[in-house]
């Protein structure tokens, strides 16, 4: 999974559950342990610092102005070679902390076609799943249909070891790296990028 300049593909990670034993931080925790060396995989665990989002915080003439955890998100989504999100549904929409986490991202340039793959722990829960999709569609983002996934784990009672240890989770995680580093690819080699939403 070694990019053609040997460097590991560069994955920022953002969990849309601020519960410490949500399943979607275990899985992410796995991929980013499935996926070394190969990919470095950093979990965002500091999304809930961020503060609620107001344009009057995001309007600032000088970028050290901002709130410290927004500034952290910004420099860690412009150094990432792509976003890998796991969100839960909460009332069959997406839940307030990654919508909050979005929404400081709409008006930051460098989110703008960054490649994204969305992963669903829970295949019924669809309604968040399509609503996230919808939601970076609008933004911009460069959603990657071949690096999203959904792995049922809702009801599994596996934690994150055994996630880490579960040959079918590996299996979607290394598709979803592969596919991400394939995009990337293709981006840095001047073809114009298409990204399929699924």
């Amino acid at each position: 999974m070694q990019s053609s300049d040997n460097r590991p593909l560069n994955v920022l990670a953002l969990c849309g559950s601020l519960r410490a034993a949500s399943i979607n931080a275990a899985l992410l925790r796995a991929a980013a342990r499935i996926a070394a060396p190969g990919a470095d995989i950093e979990v965002a665990d500091w999304l809930g610092r961020l503060p609620l989002f107001n344009p009057d915080l995001e309007n600032v003439v000088d970028d050290r102005e901002l709130p410290r955890a927004v500034k952290a998100l910004h420099l860690a989504v412009d150094a990432a070679d792509a976003i890998l999100i796991a969100s839960p549904e909460y009332a069959h929409g997406i839940s307030g902390t990654i919508k909050n986490t979005l929404d400081w991202l709409v008006s930051f340039e460098p989110f703008i076609h960054k490649p994204v793959a969305v992963v669903n722990v829970s295949p019924r829960a669809h309604h968040a799943d399509d609503a996230l999709r919808e939601t970076l569609r609008t933004m911009s983002a460069g959603l990657v249909g071949e690096a999203s996934f959904a792995v049922e784990l809702l009801g599994a009672h596996m934690d994150e070891d055994a996630m880490a240890a579960s040959p079918a989770v590996a299996d979607v995680v290394a598709q979803a790296i592969a596919a991400l580093r394939a995009e990337i690819g293709r981006r840095a080699s001047g073809d114009i990028p298409v990204f399929p939403l699924r």
